[in-house]
């Protein structure tokens, strides 16, 4: 590791998430506009280092040895190190040496979009959301990877083995391509939902909630119970509480706002918090805080990255029962409680996102991050090599099985039945396995890193899970049902800096009304004044595009 500073494409439906509004701005300003071509390269001329016979499920090993360079987000909790195995398990495998760019976790995103605007992004850039790629469309500044599908033959098989088919086609740009690929998930259930302290919903509420009506019924027994605590935080400036309990409310929120467009009464598309649900769903959390059930700071104080940290210390004061999470932040509270309360003293899960007026949906099936490569790629004489590295580091299930647990029978080994355990002296403490025994293969050798979470088989997932989290995924398969995906609406590049001009503005009055709102700093009697801020705004245009938007899609690509 070096660093410094199926022909046609796969088609069918499915929804993408979108920037937000500030960064859609962002980069929608910066983007060069030099156009792209509409005619695939031919990477038959340019195979120097490919493989010959590649194809799914087959180690890929350059028939001569080549770089890639590779943008990589620091956590400042995870630097990285020089003498980190991964890289040199990658280059042991495959004859492919990874030479990094690196940005700064505070502002990856915003200095991503910059890099790839001027042209100086390296060829890979990983940790791209669907939706991600529609600013550098009309510049030609990344690759429209739907062109060379044909050439992935990983991709192409978990695509059909896992049902994807359908969702795969709505990543696809305005000109019908698709300028990303994302991670594939065998498996999609909410990463976020309501991490509880089990024990004392069983014992002072007699059960576990399922729908949110419920879930204050318990709160407000615990508050009496433990009159000192705010039972119910979130930790994440509230938008994580608000995008899983949305769905159950029939709307979108919070992080999951994205357009902020969801499927109308009249068939045409609408601007979620000008619905019912929306209101209802601000009206609940509203009550929360009017009862003393939802800790305010915890919906208000700004996010540096560390998450649920200040929670977890509420967890352990037992001054919090319930609150926004993963399954790694039930085991961070797990692990704050074995301090304080004492280890065996307790039971902390996710429980899967209560129901409410509108059933038991949860968000629509999704992908996770993926790549975009940029376009100086496609006058290299590896551009070939290229592609099935990153179909084999993507989406093969040994390299996914090694970005995550390291070298068998070195860092890790693997039974008959498929079970994997860590080896003696090595540790992954991020979900408490084998905390403390010496090496921990994500801080100390690199991996487990961001590149581990793109792609997951069901049996991966299960592999470095909790039995409760193994019983999250179960629950929420078997009790809660994945809304339709949202109707896809791709932009031109006209379209796109129109709708970043009128949406900051919109999301802007959403954010600080709703916030309002929900705090007790507005009345509720003003909601139909909101409604006319938004008006006043530019509301009816910006819809109005955004239906423009999907019909033209629906016609042109079906």
């Amino acid at each position: 590791m070096t660093t410094s500073n199926i022909p046609p494409f796969i088609t069918g439906r499915r929804s993408f998430v979108g920037l937000s509004a500030a960064a859609f701005a962002t980069v929608a300003m910066t983007a060069c506009s030099s156009g792209s071509s509409d005619e695939p390269v031919d990477v038959s001329t340019q195979n120097v280092g490919a493989m010959e016979g590649f194809a799914a499920d087959t180690q890929f090993t350059a028939s001569e040895p080549f770089e890639v360079s590779m943008l990589w987000t620091d956590w400042p909790d995870v630097p990285v190190k020089d003498s980190w195995r991964i890289f040199e398990r990658i280059k042991e495998l495959t004859n492919v040496d990874i030479t990094l760019t690196h940005l700064p976790f505070s502002d990856a995103t915003e200095k991503r979009n910059l890099l790839i605007s001027a042209g100086d992004a390296p060829t890979v850039i990983p940790l791209v959301y669907t939706g991600e790629d529609a600013p550098f469309v009309s510049s030609g500044a990344v690759v429209p990877m739907s062109d060379y599908i044909e050439h992935m033959p990983n991709f192409q098989k978990y695509v059909q083995e896992w049902g994807l088919t359908e969702m795969i086609d709505n990543i696809r740009q305005a000109d019908g391509k698709a300028y990303m690929l994302p991670g594939l998930q065998e498996v999609s259930v909410p990463v976020f939902s309501l991490v509880l302290r089990k024990d004392v919903f069983e014992a002072v509420a007699g059960g576990i909630p399922d729908s949110w009506d419920e879930l204050r019924e318990a709160l407000l027994a615990i508050k009496e119970q433990y009159p000192d605590s705010t039972p119910l935080a979130d930790g994440f400036e509230g938008q994580s509480m608000l995008n899983f309990a949305s769905h159950a409310f029939g709307t979108k929120a919070g992080w999951g706002f994205g357009n902020g467009l969801v499927e109308g009464e009249d068939g045409k598309l609408a601007y979620a918090p000008t619905t019912e649900g929306y209101k209802q769903l601000v009206e609940y959390f509203r009550s929360l805080v009017a009862d003393g059930l939802l800790d305010k700071e915890s919906f208000t104080a700004s996010n540096d990255g560390s998450g649920a940290a200040d929670v977890s210390e509420k967890f352990a004061q037992e001054l919090c029962f319930a609150a926004s999470g993963s399954s790694g932040t039930a085991i961070e509270f797990a692990q704050a409680l074995d301090e304080t309360v004492g280890a065996g003293k307790h039971d902390v899960g996710l429980v899967p996102p209560p129901t409410g007026p509108a059933g038991s949906n949860v968000e629509p099936r999704n992908f996770w991050h993926g790549f975009m490569l940029s376009s100086s790629i496609t006058g290299s004489e590896n551009f070939l090599a290229t592609i099935q590295f990153l179909d084999w580091l993507y989406y093969n299930p040994d390299a996914r099985e090694m970005l995550r647990w390291g070298v068998q029978d070195e860092t890790y080994t693997k039974a008959e039945d498929g079970t994997i355990a860590l080896m003696d002296g090595y540790s992954l403490d991020d979900f408490d396995i084998n905390t403390g025994a010496g090496t921990d293969i994500k801080i100390d050798l690199g991996f487990s890193t961001f590149p581990a979470e793109s792609t997951e088989s069901r049996a991966l997932k299960e592999s470095y899970s909790t039995p409760a989290s193994i019983q999250y995924i179960d629950d929420v398969l078997t009790a809660r049902t994945p809304r339709d995906p949202y109707p896809p609406a791709p932009l031109d590049e006209a379209e796109l800096e129109q709708s970043s001009l009128m949406a900051t503005p919109l999301k802007d009055a959403v954010d600080t009304a709703t916030l309002q709102f929900i705090m007790g700093d507005r009345d509720i009697a003003e909601w139909d004044a909101f409604l006319g801020e938004l008006e006043a705004a530019g509301l009816q245009k910006y819809v109005d595009l955004i239906n423009g938007a999907r019909d033209r899609f629906a016609e042109t690509v079906g």
